[in-house]
């Protein structure tokens, strides 16, 4: 519950398909088994529940691996394999549970096309399969099969269409697989840039381009990316991994079908290296960059976040909490018209400025004679603390319990508006306001290292 973050919201069920694979696993959706606290699966034609256990998560690529640890689930059941990435019309098969019914559905369909889509549950493009077999609620994490082999995990559909459903296709299972054969999942890596399209003649003139040459101009670096120090903003990205960058950001992925440049940085592994051919002042070079920082940490505002507490600290009532999109969640699905407008802003534009960036909010007040005068602020940006400037969580905590900083707490919007704290005050009203609002602790446990570094 983002809004008292302390606490959680009151269980819910639901319902997804899976298909064993080898190793004594179950592949399936992240968004099936997402924020589970107890799973239970059932294989096709046995009533029986049994227990399962989350084993590997992806919810950038919304992949799960699930395992059964009781003796004997996995006897008689022939593990799929991975198969091939299809082509367009390629003719598939759709397994699953979807509702309407509680035995195995198998809607047949076709490959509609392949390329990048966004995938609902994490927010982030990758490459997608397009089919327009029956896809339903429940289908989700089943396999899509080709050939009798797994082709892709049929994700997420369109409502409103007619049959146009997604699949997570077979190679970025492939990558998932790569990823946690060392028992840890390292996500997707970033080169840490923004891309503009150079389909404008003019544009192309102003940066030493010919008509001949194409590619996507570098407008923003990412301060701490693998790009940082190694390109330019005005550098025009033309070749990745040998591949031609066309003006309009797509790249030849297979013979006469394009898709998104990302694709050749999404196939590399997080520490792998990529090569580029860039034009510099009119000028061509070749460079090489290390993918050594996972896609997540490119944001300022995170993408969606699960299977993880919020973060929060309280000192003097104030409930202060970094702004997240999970945060924004609070205000519904439509939060993009119905949040505060200057978080919807910070949201759009998304783009930090330092390293380890967060932007640090009052969430809200406890009501409490310690801060009178206060109790109706809340989603306020934090800037400063006592004229210090706070870019995380971390300095916040740091600047508030320091004591070098005087009497007072002085936190500062900035709009310049501030909100003084007595400290003395606070730190004595702190465990009856715990007290008074049911509230375990003052601060999550990700946080708990600030107190653990003064003892």
């Amino acid at each position: 519950d983002y809004y008292n973050p302390w606490s959680t919201r009151g269980p819910m069920s639901g319902t997804g398909s899976g298909a064993v694979i080898e190793g004594r696993k179950i592949l399936s959706n992240a968004h099936v088994v997402g924020y589970q606290t107890y799973v239970q699966v059932r294989k096709y034609g046995d009533p029986r529940r049994y227990q399962a256990r989350v084993l590997n998560v992806s919810h950038e690529a919304d992949l799960a691996i699930l395992t059964v640890d009781e003796p004997g689930f996995f006897d008689g059941i022939e593990p799929l394999e991975l198969g091939t990435l299809p082509e367009s019309q390629d003719e598939v098969l759709v397994y699953g549970f979807p509702m309407g019914g509680d035995t195995l559905s198998i809607t047949k369909g076709v490959i509609s096309r392949v390329e990048h889509q966004t995938y609902t549950h994490s927010s982030i493009s990758f490459l997608a399969g397009q089919i327009d077999a029956a896809i339903n609620p429940g289908n989700s994490g089943g396999p899509v099969i080709k050939d009798g082999a797994i082709a892709g995990v049929v994700m997420q559909g369109i409502p409103q269409a007619d049959n146009i459903g997604y699949m997570v296709p077979v190679n970025i299972i492939r990558h998932f697989f790569d990823d946690i054969a060392d028992g840890v999942y390292d996500g997707f890596p970033s080169m840490g840039v923004l891309l503009q399209n150079m389909e404008n003649p003019d544009m192309k003139r102003k940066y030493g381009m010919t008509d001949e040459q194409s590619g996507m101009l570098i407008s923003r670096i990412l301060p701490g990316s693998p790009a940082d120090g190694v390109l330019e903003e005005g550098d025009i990205l033309m070749r990745i991994a040998g591949q031609p960058i066309a003006d309009d950001g797509t790249v030849e992925f297979r013979p006469r079908q394009r898709t998104s440049v990302s694709y050749y940085v999404q196939k590399r592994q997080v520490g792998e290296p990529v090569d580029l051919e860039i034009l510099r002042a009119g000028e061509g070079m070749s460079v090489s960059l290390t993918l050594d920082r996972p896609l997540w940490e490119d944001w300022l505002v995170p993408y969606d976040q699960y299977d993880v507490d919020p973060s929060y600290y309280i000192y003097g009532g104030v409930v202060f909490m970094p702004l997240t999109r999970n945060l924004l969640k609070a205000w519904g699905n439509n939060w993009v018209r119905s949040a505060p407008l200057e978080l919807v802003a910070i949201a759009a534009s998304n783009l930090p400025e330092k390293e380890n960036q967060e932007v640090v909010l009052i969430l809200k007040v406890l009501p409490d004679e310690v801060n009178e005068g206060y109790h109706d602020i809340n989603y306020w940006v934090v800037e400063k603390v006592n004229d210090t400037d706070i870019d995380n969580m971390r300095d916040l905590i740091d600047a508030i319990e320091s004591d070098e900083s005087g009497p007072f707490v002085t936190i500062e919007s900035p709009q310049g508006m501030k909100l003084v704290l007595d400290r003395d005050k606070a730190v004595a009203a702190g465990p009856g306001i715990l007290a008074t609002y049911r509230i375990p602790e003052d601060r999550s446990r990700d946080l708990v290292f600030s107190r653990a570094e003064e003892e």
